[in-house]
């Protein structure tokens, strides 16, 4: 339905101004993953933004985070759904990185960029769709909202399940890149903890009567740190070890912690196996000691496939004729919720948000201007999946 998607993406000219001001209003409240009564702010304020007929709001509780939000839409029958996902949480706590400031063409702030601006293209497309024809001409919609996206979506990967199921395709409002670039492949990610169990004794009077549970994790380390493999995309860094009491007593307790970034299902499942046996011959090494591991794959990686390959080129068709760039970003380090939907067999594609910079820092920022032909190249998007 060629003609709703120019009738929305004209019904966006000129309404940057209130975009910016229902954007602000978000970026002003404090949504760290762990301040949960700030998430439930913005969870209020984002209930006010897509309310509009033919979309229903659903309110997910959450036992620890902010709730979640699922908002769907009936849609036409007889044709699959489709999953727009974002995320609500943003990194900083109270005090660190505050407010919404105007710095020319850019705008500056906790989650301006990653990705309350993204939620604001979201809620401003499906009003422009619901103003040009209504949601009921449209597939049905599943919007989903999570508010531990940051700490690695733990109850927020089974909400998306449960909502998304059965989904033609995903599109997830993450950061927009430099050209407008859309990302089609995020490493998998995951985390392990080691710990070391040795023997305390005397460093000067019973040295030998000790098992150094240190020297165990430092042979554990040295493995997996080269388990790492850039021409493939693996990485594994031991960011923190702990253990010991003083340098006179053998340490009895040693604990390192480990991230692990992965391109494909199968490496991540193969360093979890290489983990497990690193342990087991470092401990080996050490008499009287034992390494246990614990953790694995977090996020399974975003893998890029024909599939997702053919939704980045029609999505990027309407990118194009909203004036946006329409290219492919290279492989992404960082996860996003574009994993989970993809492990689902859901073609999937992420960083549609506005284009910016600076996220997960004090310099975070939108380019403003931008706004507009994001909501315009989904609204042409999503009108294009009516027939």
């Amino acid at each position: 339905m060629r003609e709703m998607g120019e009738a929305a993406a004209s019904w966006l000219v000129g309404r940057l101004g209130e975009m910016e001001e229902a954007l602000a209003a978000l970026v002003e409240v404090n949504s760290w993953t762990e301040n949960a009564e700030g998430g439930r702010k913005v969870g209020a304020l984002l209930r006010e933004q897509f309310a509009m007929p033919g979309l229903v709001a659903e309110v997910v509780p959450s036992t620890r985070y902010a709730d979640h939000l699922v908002f769907r839409s009936e849609g036409r029958a007889g044709l699959a759904p489709l999953a727009l996902v974002g995320h609500l949480d943003t990194v900083f706590p109270p005090g660190k990185f505050e407010g919404y400031r105007k710095d020319g063409a850019l705008r500056r702030g906790p989650g301006v960029l990653d990705m309350k601006g993204g939620l604001v293209v979201i809620a401003w497309t499906l009003k422009a769709l619901a103003a040009s024809g209504g949601l009921d001409k449209l597939p049905p919609l599943r919007l989903v909202v999570v508010s531990d996206e940051e700490v690695g979506s733990p109850e927020g990967a089974g909400v998306i399940r449960k909502a998304i199921a059965g989904a033609q395709a995903c599109l997830v409002f993450e950061s927009g890149r430099a050209a407008d670039a859309i990302i089609t492949r995020r490493k998998g990610t995951g985390m392990a903890t080691a710990v070391a169990h040795g023997k305390a004794a005397h460093a000067g009077n019973a040295h030998q009567e000790g098992a150094n549970a240190l020297w165990a994790l430092a042979r554990f380390v040295d493995r997996v740190q080269q388990l790492t493999d850039y021409p493939r995309g693996i990485t594994v860094n031991v960011g923190k070890v702990t253990g010991g009491q003083g340098k006179n007593t053998v340490p009895d307790h040693a604990v390192a912690e480990v991230d692990l970034r992965f391109c494909t299902r199968a490496d991540g499942e193969d360093l979890v196996q290489r983990f497990r046996q690193a342990a087991e011959e470092a401990a080996a090494g050490v008499p009287g000691t034992r390494v246990e591991v614990s953790g694995g794959v977090a996020r399974e990686p975003l893998e890029r496939t024909e599939a997702s390959a053919a939704l980045m080129a029609a999505y990027g068709a309407c990118a194009h004729a909203s004036g946006l760039g329409h290219g492919e970003a290279p492989l992404v380090g960082g996860g996003s919720d574009a994993s989970t939907s993809s492990s689902m067999g859901i073609p999937s594609i992420d960083g549609l948000g506005p284009r910016g910079k600076g996220f997960h820092t004090v310099d975070e920022f939108i380019e403003v201007d931008t706004l507009i032909p994001k909501a315009q190249a989904l609204a042409r998007y999503l009108a294009s999946r009516a027939l």
